[in-house]
């Protein structure tokens, strides 16, 4: 399957020499397997261990505003990771427990992989003049965005939002912050 020049979908050939999963994955691009790879493996590098993340006992009530707020930036700072995949977590969540919103996915996904094909086959000429990838990928998001509507996108990406901001606050705020940090917390009175 040779791809056509300027082809986004079509693999290097660093991507085929490479083999493997990305060599048989028809990534954009401009967002490279390698990148992306490297970005998900940092990222799990970094990852701290599920069971400090949870651990209850590290939970308590901030004694003032200034010790929230520094807990909020150390936390964040500290589980990075660990907020990403809860995120990801969320978002795979509010995609299986809503079908509807699962076929639309299924549906969009599908429409630019068979303009992908298309293309490598044959150009696309409407009205006497050749229709290029980037429209026919305009065209499928133009159609496919009711879909998404009635799907119930919106209310899921707020969902997402709201629910992310909430765990995700709540754990960094009323989580003790790790290792000789807590000394910083100390405010003199004035």
């Amino acid at each position: 399957m040779a791809g056509m020049p300027g082809d986004l979908f079509s693999p290097g050939a660093e991507d085929q020499a490479g083999g493997g999963l990305a060599g048989k994955l028809y990534l954009p691009k401009m967002i490279s397997g390698g990148a992306a790879k490297e970005w998900f493996d940092r990222r799990r590098s970094t990852i701290r261990p599920w069971a400090v993340f949870v651990d209850q006992r590290r939970f308590s009530k901030p004694k003032n505003l200034g010790e929230l707020c520094k807990r909020l930036v150390k936390n964040v700072e500290h589980f990075q990771s660990n907020y990403i995949f809860v995120l990801l977590g969320l978002i795979l969540y509010c995609i299986i427990s809503s079908p509807m919103l699962l076929i639309a996915l299924a549906v969009f996904l599908g429409a630019f992989y068979i303009i992908h094909l298309k293309t490598q086959e044959s150009k696309l000429v409407l009205l006497g003049r050749e229709v290029t990838p980037a429209h026919q990928y305009g065209l499928a998001s133009g159609v496919s965005f009711p879909f998404f509507w009635l799907a119930g996108a919106g209310s899921a990406v707020f969902w997402v939002l709201g629910a992310t901001i909430v765990l995700i606050g709540s754990h960094a705020g009323f989580r003790e912050i790790e290792g000789g940090d807590a000394d910083d917390l100390l405010m003199e009175p004035v």
